[in-house]
């Protein structure tokens, strides 16, 4: 369904119902490395997000020992970090060239291969951290989930951490009953800062600088000709220009508005912001979602959607309502809230006794009776210390694979609605969706280029 943005602005907000405890999962155990020596770390894809969070694993006392970028020039500023590194072109050669000196992995390359990396270093028997989302297709995490479940090794993805102090505190307030019965969860983004709703890939092509390898970054992806920046007279320049990737066609950053290299906003930012109700409510699969968007074309994703998703009611909670929005679609603001206005990115919890944004109990009474609730759920150090943690042998990181999985594929999902314009009623067994061939079709897509899964 192709809806006006305007149309979409004016979504109110709908009730469903239900809630879920959230086990703390202890995964499998893990082949950690002893306390008492270091833990290597080989980075790939180390020119955009790379950077800090590869700062923040060497503050969190991982020795980063080998360095690979397909791209010179955009890896330059972490070569530069890391002088003492090794440098490497192509992620195999790395794998096959380190063997024992490195214990662990991280990948922070485009969408299209996080696969094909992690794949790689699970099968090595690394310990493995991936930026979100960990892959770009169903089957792809699915091969992700056999692999590290094979591997026995530490993991984790990017997403903003459910063990935060406002996560923790939003679930112990909420697990005290401070607004009730959980109905909906309106979770939101600012996202695209990329251009999206391109009508097609661009017709031109640029002569591939000396310092990319055009073809390592494809990757398993469709071949096509490298293209630079978009031109004066391109529709979309003035979009590209008012983005962080800047006039970039494809590379660096603005790959993800296109369908075959990036998951859009909502794979983008979706991971960030479903983490803390996927934990919070053992969510898993919902039963049915539908998406409303502007205009959707094949080549790229739409500027703007608002994606639903219906969970079926387990032992411990009823039903739930989550509904996604990007491209600066919101929920309406509760006229508790009076003037106030939502910021570009948030969470809003709704309840038979009342709403919660984050963590701030929106009604000033119901706050002053549960401002005393204890403090129950353990606070942790963030995305690098948990998974430095866990390479350790100590307990698992909150966001491992297997976590993960359900997380990823929520996003997913929602993508195929987007992409088809139909609900889609996926079955998580036989990976078949109902009713809708079109989405089935893109659970599973080719790998070009003589990669395979």
């Amino acid at each position: 369904m192709n809806v006006s943005r305007r149309h979409l602005l004016k979504a109110a907000l709908v009730s469903g119902a239900a809630v879920t405890f959230v086990p703390r999962s202890v995964l499998g155990g893990t082949a950690g490395t002893s306390p008492n020596e270091k833990v290597t770390l080989a980075g790939i894809g180390i020119g955009g997000i790379g950077n800090p969070q590869l700062k923040d694993a060497r503050n969190a006392g991982f020795q980063v020992e080998a360095l690979c970028d397909v791209d010179d020039v955009h890896a330059k500023k972490t070569y530069d970090e890391f002088p003492q590194a090794r440098k490497y072109r192509d992620f195999r050669d790395l794998l096959a060239s380190e063997g024992d000196r490195i214990d662990a992995v991280y990948c922070g390359t485009p969408d299209h291969t996080h696969a094909i990396i992690t794949l790689a270093a699970l099968r090595a028997k690394k310990h493995v951290c991936c930026v979100k989302p960990l892959t770009r297709t169903i089957e792809e995490s699915r091969a992700v989930l056999k692999a590290v479940r094979e591997a026995g090794t530490a993991t984790q993805v990017t997403m903003e951490p459910h063990t935060s102090e406002w996560a923790c505190r939003t679930m112990e307030l909420i697990y005290a009953g401070a607004i009730g019965e959980i109905r909906e969860i309106h979770i939101w983004s600012g996202r695209p800062v990329w251009p999206q709703g391109m009508v097609d890939h661009p017709k031109f092509s640029d002569p591939v600088p000396s310092t990319l390898d055009w073809d390592l970054w494809l990757g398993p992806a469709k071949k096509r000709p490298f293209a630079a920046q978009w031109p004066e007279d391109s529709p979309y320049l003035q979009m590209a220009c008012a983005c962080w990737g800047g006039r970039g066609v494809y590379h660096p950053f603005n790959f993800r508005g296109w369908t075959d290299f990036g998951t859009g906003s909502l794979g983008d930012m979706g991971c960030h912001r479903a983490n803390l109700p996927y934990k919070m409510f053992d969510l898993k699969y919902p039963t049915r979602i539908t998406a409303s968007n502007t205009r959707m074309h094949p080549a790229a994703f739409p500027i703007g959607c608002m994606v639903t998703y219906d969970y079926p009611a387990s032992e411990k909670f009823p039903e739930i309502r989550m509904v996604w929005y990007d491209g600066g679609l919101k929920p309406s603001v509760p006229k508790c809230m009076g003037n106030e206005t939502f910021p570009a990115e948030g969470v809003l919890f709704v309840g038979t006794e009342g709403m919660m944004f984050h963590d701030r109990i929106l009604d000033p009474e119901r706050a002053k009776k549960f401002e005393n609730v204890p403090k129950t759920i353990q606070r942790r150090g963030g995305v690098m210390p948990e998974w430095y943690e866990a390479c350790r042998g100590g307990q698992p990181a909150s966001a491992n694979f297997e976590y993960s999985v359900p997380v990823t594929e929520f996003v997913l999902l929602g993508n195929l609605a987007v992409q088809t314009g139909k609900p889609v009623e996926f079955d998580p067994v036989s990976l078949t969706v109902k009713n809708n061939p079109e989405a089935e079709a893109l659970i599973a897509q080719p790998y070009h280029n003589g990669w395979t899964l």
